[in-house]
């Protein structure tokens, strides 16, 4: 018997807010759109989606040091 491998959690931080430059949320780094497709993914297309979440987070720290 196979154990069901966990639910995908939701990268959500509760800090919402959208950067307007990027689009991206700067607590979890989704879009708009994958946030309120969450729900409905499946998990392959979750596990997706957490593996841009890494670089988006780069992107915006190294921006926001070159504002600095």
């Amino acid at each position: 018997m196979s154990v069901p491998a966990p639910a995908v959690p939701s990268p959500c931080t509760n800090v919402c807010r959208i950067n307007a430059a990027s689009g991206y949320c700067e607590g979890c780094m989704r879009t708009l759109d994958e946030i309120a497709a969450w729900s409905r993914l499946d998990d392959e297309a979750k596990r997706a989606v957490w593996t841009l979440l890494p670089a988006r987070r780069e992107t915006l720290q190294t921006a926001k040091e070159r504002s600095e």
